[in-house]
C-alpha cells in the first residue's frame, strides 16, 4: 500500500465523509500533537477530477474520505507558522460513493464512536447508494437487528433527532418514542419544548402513548392470527404493543371465558377470575387436588397477564379438610364445591358498602387518612398518580445552577433524613412517585401508622415539595404565606450573568446595586461590561461598595418588573394568584344567616382555638 505526501492546497474534505459537516471539529486534543510532530496516521483520499480541472492542478486535487480532524488540524498548525504542509495519503481507487462511505466509516469508527444519530445519517446514506441491511452488517461486523435499530431513528422528526444528537434526550425515550406517530411525536415535542409544560419520558412515555398502559403482545392467550387489531412495534424490544387496549381486552376476555369452560367441563368444582383490581394471594390459600374440591383461580393483572392458579382452596376450607381427613372421612366423597358463596354482583355490593363504610370512618380520623394520602403519594394508587417536578432543563448551565444551589443542597439533606426514617434505599432520588405495588403499600401505611404525628408531617411536607409544580400560581402564593427571602437562598452565578441579555434590563439592574450615578455613567457601555460592573458590586471587588442580600425584582416575593414591556413570567402568575383570591374571599356575612351554622361539625370556639395553636406552632418552627 503506497503513502503519498499531499500537499494541503491540494485537498479538501469529501461530501462522502462520515463526519463532514458546516462547523469545523474540535481540534484541540491533537493540535499539540500535529505541531510537534506533524500527521503520523495517513488519511484516506481519492481524486476529485471535477476540482482538479476548475484549478488545474497538473497533480490532481484530492477530496478526504477519512482524515477530517487531522485536516483541520494541520490547516490551524500552517496558521501557526508551519509552512509547505504536506500530509501522509493512502490515494484510493476510483470506487463507487458507497465504497468511499464505507471506508470513511470504518476508519472513523475505529477511532472514536459516532454517535447515534451520526450512525443513521451514514447508514441511510449507504441505504441510498445501494447498500442492503444485511451488506451494511456483514461490513460493520453487526448484527441485522442492531443496523435496523438504527435505521429506525428515521422515523422520528428531525428536531428530536438533534435533541438526541445533543443529549438532551435519553436513549429510552428515543426508543419509546420510535413507537410514535408523526402527530403523537409533534405533540410530545410541543411539551418538550414548552416552558411551562413536562415531557414524558422512559417508562412514563409508553405509558402516555399506549393512554395509560402499554399491553404487551405476550400477554395474549388468543391466537394473534386471529386478532384484527393494530399492532405497534419497534426495533429495541422483541415485542409489540397492542395499539386499541379496549379491543385487546374484548378478545382476552372471550379467551379467559373459554378457558374458563374447558376447566369446568374437566371436572374443576369451581373456577374464579381475580379482576384486574384485585390480587390472587397465595398466602391466602392452600393447594388442594381436584378430587378434593381445589378450584382453579385465574388472575388477571392490569398490563393484560393472566396466571392460572390450578387446585387451590381458602385457607379456612383447607382447615376444614385437613379436620375431615383427621377424622377418616372420606375426602374424595365430599360433594364437590359447585359455585361460590357470592356472585360477582353481589360481591361488588358489599364492596360498595364496605368502602362506604370506611372511607367515612377515615373522613372523621384525619390523622390516619393523612398517612393513607402520604402513602398512596409515595407508591401511587389504581386511582391517582404523583409525579415529581423535574430540576432539569435543556440548558445545562441552568440544571448545573439548580442542582448546585443553596436551596437544593438543603432540601436534599432533608429528603435523605426521610430516607431513613421510613427505611427507603439511600441511593433513590426521590420520596414520591414509586412504582405502584400493592404489596408494599400496606407495609408502608403501617410504617407511617407507627410514626408520631410531628414525623409523619415532615414525611408530608417532603412528598409536598417534590411534586410542587413549577411555575404555578401556587408558587406565587406560598412564596407570600411563607414570607419566603430568596436572598437566603440564591446568590448571582454565571448563568445568571450570561442569561442577563438586556441591556435596558441590565442598565436598571446596575442603578440597584451600585445606584444611579453609575448606571447613567456607563448606560452606553457595552453588555458584558454592565454586567461586570453588576458582578463587582455583588461581591465588592475591584474597588466597588458590596451590596448584600440583592435578588432580581422577578426573583422576589411578590416579584415585579423592571420595565414597561412586561413579559415577566413570575409577575403574571403573582397578579393570577391574587385575583383569584379576591374571587375566593368570602362576602360580607349575611346577618339573617343562623349564627350557630358551620361548614364543619366543629363550633366556632374550637376552630379559632385550634387556628391559633396551629398559627402558634407554625411560627415556633
Amino acid at each position: 500500500m503506497q503513502i503519498d505526501q499531499i500537499p494541503l492546497d491540494r485537498l479538501s474534505v469529501s461530501k462522502l465523509n462520515m463526519r463532514s459537516g458546516k462547523k469545523p471539529p474540535d481540534v484541540a486534543d491533537i493540535l499539540p500533537s500535529v505541531i510537534r510532530r506533524g500527521v503520523l496516521s495517513p488519511l484516506f483520499v481519492r481524486l476529485n477530477p471535477a476540482l482538479s480541472d476548475v484549478e488545474g492542478c497538473q497533480d490532481g486535487h484530492y477530496e478526504i474520505v477519512a482524515g477530517k480532524r487531522r485536516y483541520f488540524a494541520s490547516l490551524e498548525a500552517a496558521k501557526q507558522g508551519q509552512d509547505d504542509l504536506a500530509l501522509p495519503c493512502i490515494v484510493i481507487g476510483e470506487a463507487d460513493d458507497a465504497d468511499a462511505l464505507e471506508i470513511s466509516m470504518i476508519e472513523n469508527m475505529l477511532r472514536q464512536a459516532p454517535d447515534p444519530v451520526t450512525q443513521w445519517e451514514s447508514y441511510t446514506r449507504l441505504v441510498k447508494e445501494g447498500r442492503s441491511v444485511e451488506a451494511i452488517a456483514t461490513t460493520f461486523a453487526l448484527t441485522e437487528l442492531q443496523v435496523k435499530r438504527i435505521l429506525a431513528l428515521g422515523n422520528l422528526l428531525p428536531r428530536i433527532r438533534e435533541a438526541y444528537r445533543a443529549e438532551e434526550i435519553d436513549a429510552e425515550t428515543i426508543r419509546h418514542l420510535t413507537l410514535a406517530t408523526k402527530a403523537q411525536q409533534k405533540s410530545w415535542l410541543a411539551l418538550f419544548e414548552g416552558e411551562d409544560s413536562y415531557a414524558p419520558r422512559g417508562q412514563q412515555l409508553k405509558a402516555w402513548l399506549f393512554g395509560g398502559g402499554a399491553i404487551s403482545v405476550k400477554a395474549a392467550l388468543f391466537d394473534m392470527a386471529d386478532y384484527q387489531g393494530q399492532i405497534v412495534t419497534n426495533l429495541f424490544e422483541e415485542d409489540g404493543y397492542f395499539a386499541d387496549s379496549d379491543a385487546f381486552w374484548a378478545a382476552q376476555s372471550a379467551e379467559i371465558d373459554k378457558r374458563k369452560a374447558a376447566y369446568l367441563e374437566d371436572g374443576w368444582s369451581a373456577v374464579e377470575i381475580v379482576p384486574p383490581n384485585q390480587h390472587f394471594s397465595t398466602w391466602e390459600h392452600e393447594k388442594a387436588p381436584k378430587r378434593k374440591g381445589g378450584r382453579v383461580y385465574i388472575d388477571v393483572n392490569q398490563r393484560g397477564e393472566v396466571t392460572f392458579h390450578e387446585g387451590y382452596v381458602t385457607s379456612k376450607e383447607g382447615q376444614r379438610l385437613r379436620k375431615a381427613e383427621a377424622a377418616g372421612d372420606n375426602c374424595a366423597a365430599s360433594p364437590k364445591m359447585v359455585r361460590p358463596e357470592l356472585t360477582s354482583t353481589l360481591t361488588a355490593y358489599i364492596d360498595l358498602h364496605r368502602h362506604a363504610a370506611v372511607r367515612t370512618e377515615l373522613a372523621s380520623h384525619p390523622h390516619v387518612a393523612l398517612r393513607v394520602m402520604v402513602a398512596h403519594a409515595i407508591m401511587g394508587s389504581p386511582l391517582w398518580k404523583v409525579e415529581v417536578q423535574s430540576q432539569r432543563n435543556r440548558n445545562e448551565a441552568v440544571t448545573e445552577s439548580i442542582e448546585t444551589c443553596i436551596a437544593e443542597a438543603k432540601f436534599d439533606d432533608r429528603r435523605r433524613a426521610i430516607f431513613t426514617v421510613l427505611g427507603f434505599d439511600a441511593d433513590r432520588e426521590t420520596v414520591a412517585a414509586c412504582s405502584f405495588s400493592r404489596r408494599d403499600l400496606g407495609p408502608l401505611v403501617e410504617r407511617l401508622l407507627d410514626l408520631p404525628d410531628t414525623v409523619v408531617i415532615e414525611v408530608a411536607a417532603v412528598v409536598m415539595a417534590e411534586t410542587l409544580a413549577c411555575g404555578s400560581d401556587l408558587i406565587e402564593t406560598l412564596g407570600v404565606h411563607l414570607r419566603v427571602n430568596m436572598a437566603d437562598y440564591w446568590e448571582a452565578d454565571a448563568a445568571f450573568y450570561d442569561l442577563l441579555r438586556d441591556r435596558e434590563v441590565a442598565t436598571a439592574i446596575l442603578a440597584e446595586v451600585g445606584g444611579a450615578s453609575v448606571a447613567t455613567a456607563n448606560a452606553h457601555e457595552k453588555g458584558k461590561t454592565i454586567k461586570g460592573l453588576i458582578a463587582d458590586h455583588l461581591t465588592g471587588e475591584n474597588g466597588r461598595a458590596k451590596r448584600e442580600a440583592w435578588v432580581p425584582r422577578w426573583m422576589a416575593f411578590p416579584p415585579s418588573a423592571y420595565t414597561e414591556r412586561g413579559g415577566v413570567a413570575t409577575v403574571k402568575a403573582a397578579e393570577r394568584a391574587r385575583w383569584i383570591a379576591e374571587q375566593e374571599r368570602p362576602d360580607e356575612p349575611d346577618p339573617d344567616a343562623p349564627a350557630n351554622v358551620t361548614a364543619l361539625p366543629v363550633d366556632a370556639e374550637e376552630a379559632e382555638a385550634l387556628a391559633v395553636e396551629a398559627e402558634e406552632e407554625r411560627l415556633a418552627a
